[in-house]
């Protein structure tokens, strides 16, 4: 038996079982495609906003990307876990808990359940209808500063910077917050939302439109979530690039 036949028996079993097979290609993963306009355009610092436990930039690094990495994370839980990560990896920075935006100050971080979904932002019964486990289930404080104020002690002002924000709805506070550091970027990458999931945040077209207005064109756009009721795609990563 041929490979390409065998890997169509085994996919076939595997669909019996309820199962989708498929051969890894890192290059063909989102994630993949990413590293490789990284690479295009010679990005050597990577802001990773909204960093959580170092999902995104655990799996960057594995698909290629070799440059400085800067995480940024609000939720205390989920800093201690990105600290410990970041110290096995000389060129990735974890920053002191911190949530970036619009302002310098004090500011309460809303504790989802799946924590990935934790926001400034109140949730809207929208995002709690498309994924359950995203309830609120507490809060705590943290200090808030703005990446311009951030950048300085973090990232050097020569590097070639892309800035990765996935903040829960709060992604505009943080664009508002980061005038300097925009201008200087090669690259961004935002979480958007189709339909309103937080009170207050902006939507996909509101902020393409606002990336188109700073000089960035998109690249590429990745699902990221849907609702489970109708199929409808409800939210989305988008990657720009300057012009």
């Amino acid at each position: 038996m041929s490979n390409e036949a065998f890997e169509k028996f085994v996919r076939r079993l595997a669909n019996k079982l309820g199962l989708d097979i498929t051969r890894y290609r890192p290059a063909m993963t989102d994630v993949g495609r990413l590293a490789t306009m990284l690479a295009h355009h010679q990005v050597d610092c990577m802001l990773d906003i909204g960093a959580n436990t170092g999902q995104f930039a655990t799996a960057l690094r594995n698909a290629g990307y070799a440059g400085r990495i800067v995480s940024f994370e609000p939720l205390s839980s989920a800093h201690r876990e990105l600290s410990a990560a970041a110290q096995r990896d000389e060129l990735w920075t974890a920053a002191d808990r911190v949530a970036v935006g619009d302002r310098q100050g004090e500011t309460e971080i809303q504790i989802a359940g799946n924590s990935v979904s934790s926001s400034v932002l109140d949730m809207l019964d929208s995002h709690v209808s498309a994924a359950p486990a995203s309830g609120y289930i507490g809060s705590e404080q943290v200090e808030i500063k703005t990446l311009d104020v951030l950048v300085l002690e973090y990232a050097a002002a020569e590097s070639r910077t892309f800035i990765k924000i996935d903040t829960q709805g709060f992604e505009s506070q943080v664009l508002d917050g980061a005038a300097d550091t925009l201008q200087k970027a090669t690259g961004v990458q935002l979480e958007l939302s189709l339909v309103p999931l937080y009170a207050q945040q902006e939507l996909f077209d509101e902020l393409s439109d606002r990336m188109r207005n700073l000089g960035f064109v998109p690249w590429a756009i990745w699902p990221a979530l849907f609702d489970p009721q109708t199929g409808r795609m409800i939210q989305a990563d988008a990657t720009f690039f300057r012009d």
